[in-house]
């Protein structure tokens, strides 16, 4: 039987419309980190990197006989600038692209890629249904639940890509979007 991350941890895969604040542990992470544009070359070279990865792990695992789904993209994204960070031109982002790993995946199994142990803590977390243009208005929803709460941002924007922007129609595509966060009295 297969082991399938969405399906066992519904917490780190399921996300409301609404943001929500969860405590997310520390997970194994496959990751390649770069710059540029979403889909442009060295994004996509890179996700072909990852996913190669990712499979060779799952092959390595299920001649040991743990099996399992390769989870879904997810990614980290960060500017290097003061600018607010939709402002900053798509080809200066910075991203770590990752796939989550279970733990029966070791970094000795990993060939082409990094693996990391990455704990986010806190977090606030939000489904965002439609095309990538339009979260900004779920970002901005985020922050004010953020602000609500006493929370402020506590790392790197992070999406989870439960759909595939090539076989699904904008209006239906679904992200999960998560943001670190602290108690604004916290250090």
């Amino acid at each position: 039987m297969k082991l399938d991350l969405a399906k066992t941890d519904k917490h780190y895969n399921d996300a409301p419309t609404e943001p929500t604040l969860r405590t997310f542990d520390t997970y194994g992470y496959l990751t390649v980190t770069g710059s540029g544009a979403p889909a442009g070359p060295e994004y996509t070279s890179a996700v072909e990197t990852l996913y190669r990865a990712a499979y060779g792990a799952k092959k390595i695992a299920k001649s040991a006989g743990h099996d399992f789904v390769v989870p879904k993209l997810e990614g980290l994204w960060w500017v290097e600038s003061d600018e607010p960070p939709l402002t900053v031109p798509r080809e200066q982002w910075h991203w770590k692209l990752m796939i989550r790993m279970p733990d029966v995946v070791t970094a000795d199994m990993v060939r082409g890629a990094t693996f990391e142990r990455i704990t986010e803590g806190d977090a606030v977390q939000v489904l965002h249904v439609g095309p990538y243009a339009t979260e900004p208005e779920t970002l901005a929803r985020m922050d004010a639940f953020m602000s609500a709460h006493g929370l402020t941002m506590n790392g790197r924007h992070h999406e989870i890509y439960l759909s595939d922007p090539r076989r699904s129609a904008a209006a239906t595509t679904k992200t999960i979007l998560r943001h670190p966060a602290r108690r604004l009295t916290e250090k």
